[in-house]
């Protein structure tokens, strides 16, 4: 290798301006002179071929248009860990006290040069460099660990590293510089090329006190993620997107603690893979957005029983996906701690195009859920959920054999497949009433406004009103249509409301961010204003 090109350079990864490349080949490209670098681009669109120049082939890229050649002085290949750390937080040499001027004082007409200023700069920078706890080193072009021990000996309190978007090549590199911090509890490394161990590697205390692994866009395989997982017993929180994973397999005996796994961004083989990390005993967040899954199964129990698959889940996102039936929004009901869900940008939601009836349907499925697409699920929208659901399906279920009378009660199983949750509310509300079911109109938005009548008791110059608002509107936006009718800023308005049905009581709407239905408040019901 010439001067200018390290020893190691095949394979490593470089930085040419502003563009990040591979080094595939090094050596001559008859009939020019010198030394070639052979490099696959990241941005395939940056390149002119695939590696093969004037019918020699030098080497091979994934895009037919992502190889080029470029000499070894237009290469960046990067620096080690701790010049990283001291260009970014302004601790390098250059920036040291100067031997020199900056050394001489002058007092009155006389001169004084102090001695020995550049080791009180270096002590200074040292217990500077040895403060720092959280490092960020993004885009910084570090490629290797450094010297040995030179980074445990500097900075000796490290407990958090970004290491994003550098020109780290292999998970060793990775390991000699957090071999060298002790107290290593977040590392991220996403958005660098890098290759993994293909052979199950040694258990090390290297990573014994790693929480946070951010693994995104490194090109890394499920089955890689395996191999190196011996080595992070105490992780809680993993994230592997926009990695092309399409495969699972079952972690066993690693992983045990993870506490969050994020698989956004792979488009996974089917929803079955599922099935391979579900027995993940302290998993609580599972975050799966635009994994082209279209349905979720567990098949160990039916409807009506909790799965052991997943057993401490609280969190699931299933943002953008093609998830096409409710089929798979039942089988959610199946999880035993599931608390929040988001499923925004499914088919399914397009079977029902008003979202407050949807929201209520997915509600009125999935008994436990708290929170449904980042908003709280409250008490009485769940109860209202619940009873419109089974209002709603109640014609349905007396055509597939449901009666009134127990023993006749006998649905089908294909309405029980679509409603698995039907029976259960019928035990909690009753079954639904014939009343109840003849003229029985849409759940919409149209059907929850409430007819209210607002008064200013204080003001009998201020004529009584009457308004139809959502029982979904909170107090906060209650304030502030009447700051449009009245022209008083909302933080002067002091609400309560008075019922229909209990002339002479008065309830105050002492919280702004409750909807009215929070509060009971009915068809009828008059809202009292003061200020």
């Amino acid at each position: 290798m010439t001067a200018c090109v390290p020893s190691d350079a095949l394979g490593r990864r470089v930085l040419c301006g502003t563009e990040y490349a591979t080094v595939r080949y090094v050596g001559s490209v008859p009939p020019t002179a010198g030394i070639w670098l052979g490099v696959e681009w990241d941005d395939p669109q940056r390149g002119k071929h695939d590696g093969t120049y004037e019918g020699t082939q030098y080497f091979k890229c994934r895009h037919p248009r992502g190889g080029s050649f470029i000499r070894p002085n237009k290469a960046n290949f990067g620096v080690d860990f701790l010049t990283a750390v001291k260009d970014r937080y302004g601790l390098n040499d250059e920036q040291d006290i100067q031997h020199g001027t900056e050394n001489t004082f002058v007092f009155g007409k006389k001169s004084v040069e102090f001695v020995g200023m550049d080791s009180v700069a270096e002590q200074q920078r040292q217990v500077q460099l040895n403060q720092l706890v959280d490092i960020s080193v993004r885009e910084c072009a570090v490629s290797h660990a450094g010297q040995k021990e030179e980074i445990s000996r500097t900075c000796a309190n490290i407990r958090h590293i970004n290491l994003s978007k550098n020109l780290i090549s292999s998970w060793e590199t990775v390991t000699a510089i957090a071999s060298q911090v002790q107290k290593l509890e977040t590392l991220i490394i996403s958005e660098n090329k890098m290759k993994f161990p293909t052979t199950s590697t040694s258990v090390s205390s290297v990573f014994s006190k790693l929480r946070i692994l951010a693994l995104n866009q490194t090109e890394i395989t499920w089955t890689e993620v395996l191999l190196c997982a011996p080595g992070w017993p105490a992780l809680e929180e993993l994230y592997l997107t926009s990695n092309n994973i399409t495969v699972l397999e079952r972690p066993d005996n690693v992983l045990q603690s993870l506490k969050l796994l994020d698989l956004s961004d792979n488009q996974l083989l089917d929803g079955n893979q599922l099935h391979l990390i579900a027995h993940l005993p302290r998993l609580e967040q599972l975050i799966l957005r635009n994994t082209g899954i279209s349905s979720i199964h567990f098949p160990d129990v039916g409807f009506g029983c909790k799965t052991k698959m997943f057993p401490s889940l609280k969190h699931l996102a299933i943002n953008d996906n093609k998830i096409s039936q409710w089929s798979s929004i039942n089988e959610l009901d199946k999880l035993p701690s599931l608390r929040s869900l988001q499923c925004h940008n499914n088919p399914f939601m397009d079977t029902e195009k008003n979202p407050e009836t949807l929201r209520q349907l997915i509600i009125a499925k999935i008994s436990q859920l708290e929170v449904l697409n980042k908003s709280e699920i409250l008490p009485a929208e769940r109860k209202g959920a619940e009873l419109d659901y089974r209002k709603i399906f109640g014609n349905d279920w007396l055509a597939a054999g449901g009666n009134w009378n127990p023993e006749k009660n006998k649905p089908s199983e294909e309405f029980l497949a679509a409603h698995p949750r039907y029976p259960s509310l019928c035990l909690k509300y009753g079954v639904p009433e014939e009343g109840e079911l003849k003229g029985r109109q849409p759940l919409t938005l149209k059907n929850q406004l409430l007819t209210l009548t607002i008064k200013c008791p204080e003001k009998p110059e201020q004529k009584p009103v009457e308004k139809k608002l959502p029982e979904s509107m909170t107090i906060q936006r209650v304030k502030g249509l009447l700051y449009r009718l009245l022209k008083i800023p909302g933080s002067e308005l002091k609400l309560s409301y008075e019922s229909s049905k209990l002339e002479g009581k008065e309830v105050e709407l002492d919280n702004d961010l409750k909807p009215l239905q929070f509060y009971s408040i009915e068809n009828g019901d008059c809202v009292l204003v003061r200020w």
